[in-house]
């Protein structure tokens, strides 16, 4: 996608570092497709063709020619969500990533807070688990690595939160919930939820989304 915000690249730049320093010495690849790369996924049979904000592949990687721009089996996809790319990340795009055989994992990842989703791929189902606040992690099982918000977001969060806060003023809804709510949320830790929530995730899951994968 050209023309990402900064904080998008900060995003994309973190997630690539926390992976690529996990997978060392290990059969797998990590690419940034919008840091100024060329690759791209192609999703058979629909012949679409994507850029992923982060493509990890384990494994023999398979391109679609000669020039290697054309990955055709990606592990974990990664997409940076945003106002104007949030629908088709969720929607049609998905839609066309449950059709890659090799994909194993999806991750979203908000902008304006520290809020991750993982689709899982487990047999013909897609599950989902959620996670949310600073000292929350995700565990990545089909890569075997683990990210924390608070690494991948970093100041770009934290950024984006206090100036939300100042230009509504503490207590009113565009500025989320009011300080006291927010200190509380801080004190209770991380949440994360759904099948294997992760490090730190709550006692119970909220909910554990399922969506078929040849949708």
């Amino acid at each position: 996608m050209g023309g990402a915000s900064e904080r998008h690249n900060l995003i994309v730049t973190n997630v690539v570092r926390e992976v690529s320093q996990q997978l060392k010495g290990r059969p797998c690849k990590t690419y940034p497709t919008d840091c100024r790369t060329d690759m791209r996924g192609r999703i058979a049979p629909s012949g679409l063709y994507t850029y992923p904000d982060v493509v990890v592949v384990c494994g023999e990687a398979r391109f679609d020619d000669d020039q290697r721009d054309t990955l055709l089996n990606p592990t974990l996809l990664v997409e940076v969500l945003s106002a104007s790319t949030e629908a088709y990340d969720r929607g049609d795009k998905f839609e066309h990533y449950r059709k890659l055989d090799s994909l194993a994992e999806y991750l979203l990842i908000a902008q304006d807070r520290m809020h991750v989703e993982l689709f899982v791929r487990r047999a013909a189902e897609w599950v989902l688990t959620e996670c949310d606040g600073r000292t929350a992690s995700r565990r990545l099982p089909s890569i075997d690595a683990t990210l924390a918000l608070a690494r991948i977001g970093g100041m770009s969060w934290r950024i984006d939160i206090m100036a939300r806060i100042g230009r509504a003023g503490p207590g009113t809804t565009d500025a989320g919930p009011p300080p006291s709510r927010r200190a509380c949320v801080r004190a209770n830790g991380p949440r994360c939820s759904g099948p294997g929530g992760g490090q730190g995730a709550a006692a119970g899951p909220r909910r554990g989304r399922r969506a078929q994968a040849g949708a």
